[in-house]
């Protein structure tokens, strides 16, 4: 804080920012920037470190820093990044940034010869570096020795690893066709083992580890690839930024065209197993010309070629095919590659569809049948065979009748496309393990002393979305940064410890208990996957649920909603769990993990390919085969657990890296937009403490990475020293050369059994030793002259003593005066207190003038008078200031004159104060006024609310009222009506008595006339006379009768028959549209009221008919609520009244009576397919009617889940109540009637008016009380 000297502070964005101290906290300092000065930040305490006085220097060591700290190191890799120099030595651990673009003159044959048989330190840092100590500790301790290269994906691991190797092959290869074979292995391994990601465009999809084998003579021999965890779910999915593999892409874009048609290839769209994600090609400007049109896929003709300084599609394709040939593949081995590949990319344009037949199956649709054709033929497999195998499975009996009876079990659609995708994820795989195979045989070796290995393995990962590929991966880089910690951190504390040298312990994360989740027997992650798989019916919910249930309340293992990203908290438990990594806590989602753990095909798929008649793709098949149980079913999908595979692959590799010697390369990504010169600080800084740089800087702030035991220094010098020296013990001897060399004590330190050096000072040692042998001559007298003066080494220490003595008495003597000096000037301090204290009251007083300013700020009124009090009052104080300070005051003089300027002051603030108050209470009256103001317009719409309230219950109050008074009237004239009815009826039974008697008398004289003509036969002359006179009498006799009941009948019966037949309007011959057109247009008011009744009476048949002749079982439409036509169709009681009905009141007396009154009702209404479905009548609708007159001109039906169904007279006449007001009886329900504006607001909201404004523009409304309102109102 003092000296003002620059500090690294935490920065969100670019890791650490330069600032300086400004105060310090309990537990944080407050910060401020130097680039924004006047800003200040609080930082903890423990995020802060000391920065280099020249903050833009660079060195090529970071242990050779003034201060060691994460900060430093990241400010260091920063500057030298900015000047293309990409690697930093820590100790000897590299660090490599990727550049994104090549850097001249960095990996030439000149740049390899420099490094060859130099020491870390002597040139600049360089992978060539690491590469030849990795050699030169082989040689020399008889050892073989490992490289680690980790970092994240697009961190430049494959880049770092192929240097390396050509490093290796160029250096201390035997200079024959085995060193260009293993360099040139790699395009092949990248072809099919790499694929573009979001994060890397060349990113390794698989791990591995290459050895590089040495003879006795230290020369290259040979070398083997051991690969692990190829990422077989990419064959058949990847997301839409992403591609597969790139050997599928270089086959398309630069396979021959012989090629292209024998293996029938077209551009990359075409392919299910490649159009799902990227279809572009990687190309230049020059290549992508080359590239024929067809072979280019809509995605890469619109958006251009994907661009990459180190790849290209069509020309990566021509070098795969000449490394191919330098490793040794002739053109049928590699024409077979192709033919697979291919194979793979038509195996996933099969599709699948339904089958019709009941067994449930699926068949291949017929689009399909020429890929079937071209897969088969490619695969070497039938064409019947395959087509079988993929939508059906074998399967034998094991009981319950002959054993081994073979059935055929259907698959279904999503069934059959996931053993399409195993099959081709298992012809792949095999393909990818035979590649590396073959790859292996072509630097084969005989025998080896010792071999450098170069481990290659996917970084630490963590997407959106992760899975089981991502869950390994991270496994994996568990175990290597455990591997790291061991090595490096652990051992090397221990070992300090054993040796005693003080140094400080190192704290850093154990990551054990997190592996042991993972891989723990019976428990583990790993374990509990693998039971599940063998259950009959494996889920990955029930795992998920077992992973929780074994580890409640594990710290590295909780479940997804507990994430901090809100994409993981809508993860369900039983859907994925979240582990907390050593470099951060990763969420996986577990749909799949048991599929993608069981590396096995049905039997029935893998015996077809196993036959095949194609012979590569039988050895292919045939070696996997080999090693399986003989005994698995057919048709049982056999368990090889690919979990537990990779861990015996990882236990096996990491046994290989302890029984080696280890260094490490750390590569970091510089950004996420794999650009060149962008350096993101604060994403480096996450990937340097994920990859334990940071506590490595603090073990080797105060450690010594180089070491070498005592007799090992003496074996190694001994021939360079006389015989005089060699006769001492090993300690003495290396502490008499380090003493004669006149070597600096900080840069090395003597344990028990060894000595340690500081980075880089042991090579220095090394080369003052190994100079020429005039120089050694005269390090042998030093060695001499050493121990001459250790022999006086006691003599010096006695008069060291007495010096010593001397120079107590001395300090003792300087005492005395300090204490002289410090009365002097405590009599001073009492002399002058009282102006002290009156000095700083008076600065406390100043203090207070920012109060001051701020009250004045805040004032509206006055502002400027008010100011200029306070500056008064400032220079007052100012002038009593200068007073203490030039002139001699008592404190009572200085006590009275503060005491002044305060009172003044508070005079001053409080007449502001009484200011600010008045300012406030005018703001708060005024807010008083607009309150009362909004209160008062709140009442008068409250008292407009009640008056409009009280209106409507009048109205209301009205309307049952008038509905009481018409029922009463209405059953007075049912009363009237059947008083006439039983009139009528007695008149009826009287006429019917008098034609009975009348019917008698004619009965008796036809008996009485044929007894006549019996007995008077013999008379026969007589009778015709008698005959034609008795026809005669009888003729007028009967043709008078039907008149007579006539005559008789009473006047009701004979005004009923004069009115029946003698209507005006003879309406039953006319037509439904004259009907409607005379509605619509006629001016009569009896031919309008009479075409009216007639219309109604017409919809009324028509409505019965349609019900009569219904279906069964369907539902009718229902034009109103089944209460309103329950008026119409009462129970039939067969009474007099019905069978003669009364007169009917006549059309143009109806129409003056109601005098088309307008009425309006609403009702509950229940669809009648909801009756049954819905008992609680949670669907209960409403039912609108507007009646003009004794008809109805508008309907609404208001239903809670469907749209409002509007209807207005003349347009949907078909769909409307055909009845009339007076027989739907809805004037007789109580509270069936509403007010018009409840009906208007109601209509208004569900659309009415345009529906009615629409229905009179095409004129299909019938002119009504509605239609004229809306006309008049658009005029």
């Amino acid at each position: 804080m003092e000296d003002g000297k620059p500090v690294w502070a935490p920065h969100p964005t670019d890791g650490f920012q330069l600032g300086t101290i400004v105060d310090i906290g309990a537990d944080s300092l407050t910060i401020e920037p130097l680039k924004q000065r006047g800003k200040t930040f609080l930082a903890p305490i423990n995020q802060v470190f000391s920065a280099e006085d020249d903050v833009n220097k660079h060195v090529e060591d970071n242990c050779s820093l003034m201060y060691l700290n994460e900060a430093t190191l990241l400010n260091n890799v920063r500057v030298r990044y900015s000047k293309d120099k990409i690697y930093t030595f820590v100790a000897n651990i590299l660090i490599a940034v990727n550049p994104y673009y090549d850097i001249p003159k960095l990996y030439t044959p000149e740049t390899i010869k420099q490094y060859q048989g130099r020491s870390l330190g002597t040139l600049p840092p360089h992978v060539y570096a690491i590469a030849d100590k990795a050699y030169r500790d082989m040689r020399v301790l008889k050892m073989s020795q490992s490289i680690i290269v980790s970092g994240e994906s697009g961190a430049g691991k494959t880049e770092n690893t192929k240097f390396v190797l050509r490093y290796l092959t160029t250096s201390y290869g035997t200079g024959q066709d085995i060193d260009e074979r293993i360099v040139e292995a790699n395009p092949l391994l990248e072809a099919f083992g790499n694929a573009k990601t979001v994060r890397n465009n060349n990113s390794s999809r698989f791990g591995k580890f290459v050895e590089i084998h040495f003879n006795e003579k230290n020369a290259v021999v040979g070398g083997f690839v051991s690969h692990y965890l190829l990422e077989k779910s990419r064959i058949c999915t990847q997301s839409s930024e992403e591609r597969n593999y790139h050997i599928f892409y270089r086959l398309c874009a630069g396979a021959s065209e012989d090629i292209r048609q024998k293996f029938h290839l077209s551009s990359p769209d075409t392919f299910r197993y490649l159009n799902r994600g990227c279809t572009r090609f990687f190309a230049s400007k020059d290549t992508d010309k080359q590239i024929l049109q067809n072979r280019k896929s809509p995605e890469h003709m619109k958006s251009g070629p994907l661009k990459d300084p180190l790849l290209d599609d069509q020309g990566d394709f021509n070098r795969m095919s000449v490394a191919m040939k330098k490793i040794g593949l002739n053109d049928t081995e590699k024409l077979d590659l192709f033919r697979v590949v291919a194979g793979v990319l038509h195996l996933g344009n099969v599709d699948f569809e339904e089958a019709g037949s009941t067994s449930g199956g699926c068949t291949i649709k017929n689009q399909s049948s020429q890929t079937l054709e071209h897969c088969a033929e490619l695969l070497g497999l039938d064409e019947e065979d395959l087509r079988v195998s993929l939508t059906t499975r074998v399967m034998l009996t094991t009981a319950g009748g002959a054993k081994g009876t073979v059935i055929k079990v259907p698959l279904k659609v999503e069934q059959a496309n996931n053993a399409r995708d195993a099959l081709a994820k298992a012809v792949y795989s095999r393909l990818f393990d035979h590649v590396v195979t073959r790859v292996n045989q072509c630097f084969p070796f005989d025998s080896s002393a010792n071999f450098i290995g170069v481990l290659d393995i996917a970084g630490f990962e963590y997407f959106e979305h992760n899975s089981f590929e991502q869950f390994c991966i991270n496994y994996c880089n568990e175990k290597l940064q455990q591997f790291f910690n061991e090595r490096i951190l652990k051992e090397e504390q221990e070992l300090y410890q054993r040796e005693g040298l003080g140094v400080n312990e190192v704290h850093y994360v154990d990551n054990q208990d997190c592996i042991d989740l993972v891989e723990a027997k019976l428990v583990g992650i790993l374990d509990i996957l693998d039971e599940e798989n063998r259950l009959p019916q494996p889920s990955d919910q029930h795992f998920t649920e077992t992973v929780h249930n074994k580890h409640k309340g594990h710290f590295r293992l909780t479940v997804p909603r507990k994430s901090k990203l809100a994409v993981h908290r809508n993860v369900r438990d039983d859907e994925g769990f979240i582990v907390r990594h050593f470099a951060g806590a990763v969420c996986y989602e577990t749909t799949k993990f048991v599929e993608k753990n069981n590396d096995a095909l049905h039997m029935s798929l893998e015996c077809l390919v196993s036959e095949s008649k194609d012979r590569f793709i039988r050895e292919l098949f045939d070696n996997s085969n080999n090693s399986k149980d003989v005994k698995q079913k057919a048709g049982k999908l056999s368990f090889i657990s690919v979990g537990n595979k990779f861990k015996t692959q990882l236990n096996i590799l990491l046994e290989k890296l302890r029984s080696t010697g280890s260094s490490f390369i750390r590569c970091i990504k510089p950004n996420l937009k794999m650009v060149s010169h962008q350096f993101e600080g604060a994403q480096i800084l996450s990937q340097l403490q994920c990859s334990g740089m940071v506590s490595v800087l603090d073990l080797m702030q105060g450690g010594f990475p180089s070491r070498a035991p005592f007799h090992e220094l003496y074996n190694m010098y001994q021939k360079y020293m006389p015989p005089k020296l060699t006769r001492l013990d090993p300690r003495l001897f290396c502490k008499a050369l380090f003493k004669a060399l006149g070597l600096n004590e900080n840069d090395y330190k003597f344990g028990l059994t060894r000595v340690f050096f500081r980075p880089g000072k042991f090579a220095e040692f090394d080369q003052i030793m190994k100079s020429d042998p005039d120089h050694l001559a005269e390090l042998v007298k030093k060695v001499n002259k050493w121990l001459i003066h250790s022999r006086w080494k006691k003599v010096q220490w006695c008069s060291l003593s007495v010096i010593k003595l001397k120079y107590k008495m001395l300090y003792r003597a300087t005492a005395c005066i300090k204490m002289q000096k410090t009365v002097r000037m405590w009599l001073c301090r009492k002399k002058h207190k009282p102006r002290i204290d009156g000095l700083v009251k008076v600065r406390n007083l100043k203090k207070r003038m920012d109060r001051f300013n701020e009250v004045v700020t805040g004032l509206k009124e006055g502002k400027q008078e008010m100011s200029k009090q306070v500056q008064e009052l400032d220079a007052s104080i100012d002038a009593l200031m200068f007073k203490i300070k030039g002139t001699i005051m008592s404190r009572i003089d200085i006590d009275h004159e503060y005491q002044g300027l305060v009172t003044r002051s508070e005079q001053l603030l409080t007449s502001m104060q009484n200011k600010k108050k008045e300012e406030e209470e005018r703001e708060r009256l005024k807010r008083i006024q607009e309150e009362m103001e909004r209160e008062k317009s709140r009442r008068a719409e409250e008292e407009q609310r009640r008056k409009q309230e009280e209106e409507d219950r009048r109205l209301k109050v009205e309307m049952e009222q008038k509905r009481k008074q018409d029922e009463e009237e209405r059953k007075k004239r049912e009363e009237e009506e059947k008083r006439i009815q039983m009139e009528m009826e007695q008149q009826l039974e009287a006429e019917r008595e008098e034609e009975a008697g009348r019917q008698a008398v004619l009965e008796q004289e036809r008996r009485d006339r044929e007894l006549a003509m019996r007995i008077a036969q013999s008379e026969a002359e007589l009778i015709p006379e008698e005959v034609q006179n008795d026809a005669g009498l009888r003729s007028n006799g009967t043709s008078g009768l039907p008149s007579s009941p006539e005559r008789a009948a009473g006047p009701v019966v004979q005004a009923t028959k004069a009115a029946a037949g003698t209507k005006k309007y003879e309406l039953s011959k006319w037509k439904y549209a004259e009907l409607r057109d005379a509605i619509n247009t006629s001016c009569d008011i009896e031919l309008l009221a009479a075409c009216r009744e007639e219309f109604h009476r017409r919809l009324k048949v028509y409505h019965a008919w349609k019900s009569r002749n219904k279906k069964r079982n369907t539902e009718t439409e229902q034009r109103a609520p089944k209460s309103v036509t329950d008026y119409d169709h009462a129970p039939p009681v067969k009474t007099a009244s019905q069978q003669n009905p009364a007169p009917p009141i006549p059309a143009r007396q109806h129409e003056v009576a109601m005098n088309r009154q307008q009425r309006y009702f609403r009702i509950p209404f229940i669809r009648p397919g909801d009756q049954y479905k819905d008992p609680q009548n949670k669907k209960k609708g409403w039912w609108y009617a507007h009646f003009d007159g004794p008809w109805i001109a508008r309907q609404m039906e208001l239903h809670p889940d469907k749209h409002p169904i509007l209807l207005v007279a003349g347009k949907d006449d078909m769909e409307m109540c055909e009845l009339s007001l007076e027989e739907t009886g809805l004037t007789r329900k109580r509270g069936a009637e509403i007010l018009p504006r409840q009906f208007e607001e109601i209509w208004e909201r569900c659309g009415g008016v345009q529906y009615l404004r629409s229905a009179i523009e095409s004129r299909q409304a019938r002119p009504t009380y509605a239609t004229a309102m809306l006309q008049s109102m658009l005029k």
